[in-house]
């Protein structure tokens, strides 16, 4: 079974396993037709062939999740499913987690799975709306040619997990919308959705998916410290935001980019939540300042001498 709310290392918790609680799951109060309960009220498929090919898609993916990717499956409930995904490296998206629950329809392979975003009411991607709905080809949510949407006899659920994360969850997410676009460039766009990001974390934090309480707490404690020197360097800009790889210094006064206002003040709010959230599940962050008081070059940036002391510097240059 998996592990819950003890500490344990995310190296110790399984890529796939079968649990018991799925009282939290988005579809846990969907009726399913096709299904009836048997003497132990476990859910009962009545249709062989889904069931059959539902235990080869749980094969699939315990034998071929990439090491960013953690899913959990039901005893009681075999057309459940909820999946964490761990946002990658050189992406607005990086080291935060994503959740999302997926129902097996009753003739599935003939239809795709439903899937819903663990949002929290934040819309942080064009394809992930703050209702939980999701947007893609392959889920025939979206339009699409050929492969690009669900087929019965090649498609799977490994198949729509590793689309959320390589074509979804991507270093420059703007381009996903066809439409309007979200913001005014693509670098305005990550800024946001880092910050939505870290918003994410702290709602994970508070009220994490259940089967993941443990998993949770122990990602976010090895990775606080690159989470909070990120924010310092994109917030100060340092890199690019998506690229800091934890190397640049806190400190460090050399500017690489340009910073929005907007994007500074949400730094400013979120890093001390942040700090304190990463402190109380016992992440290292004592060495790391517990808020954010100026722009990283010694200058205050909110009090009114910070201001005069930046006016007087420039007329004088």
């Amino acid at each position: 079974m998996a592990l819950g709310h003890e500490q344990v290392g995310v190296n110790k918790f399984k890529q796939f396993d079968c649990v018991v609680d799925y009282s939290d799951h988005y579809y846990y109060h969907q009726s399913k037709p096709n299904q009836k309960s048997n003497s132990h009220g476990t859910m009962m498929i009545n249709n062989r062939n889904t069931m059959k090919r539902i235990m080869k898609e749980w094969e699939i993916l315990e034998k071929n999740l990439p090491a960013s990717i953690f899913v959990r499956v039901y005893e009681g409930r075999i057309d459940l499913l909820r999946a964490a995904i761990i946002g990658a490296s050189k992406t607005p998206y990086h080291n935060g987690l994503f959740f999302f629950d997926l129902q097996f329809p009753s003739d599935y392979p003939n239809n795709p799975p439903k899937v819903h975003y663990r949002s929290f009411g934040l819309r942080l991607n064009p394809n992930l709306y703050n209702s939980g709905y999701v947007c893609l080809s392959l889920l025939n949510t979206w339009g699409g040619k050929g492969t690009e949407r669900w087929c019965p006899d090649k498609s799977t659920i490994l198949q729509v997990l590793l689309s959320l994360q390589g074509l979804v969850l991507n270093e420059k997410p703007y381009y996903n919308e066809p439409g309007i676009k979200p913001a005014w460039s693509w670098e305005s766009y990550n800024a946001d959705v880092f910050a939505l990001s870290c918003k994410t974390m702290l709602y994970l934090m508070k009220k994490p998916a259940r089967n993941f309480e443990g998993f949770i707490s122990a990602h976010f404690r090895d990775h606080a410290s690159i989470i909070l020197k990120a924010c310092v360097a994109y917030r100060n800009g340092r890199v690019r935001i998506g690229l800091f790889d934890g190397d640049a210094p806190v400190g460090s006064k050399k500017k690489k980019v340009n910073v929005s206002k907007k994007f500074k003040d949400s730094m400013n709010e979120l890093y001390p939540e942040l700090y304190k959230a990463f402190n109380r599940i016992g992440a290292s962050v004592k060495n790391l300042p517990e808020k954010l008081e100026d722009d990283g070059d010694g200058k205050p940036a909110n009090c009114i001498i910070g201001k005069l002391k930046r006016f007087w510097e420039a007329m004088t240059a």
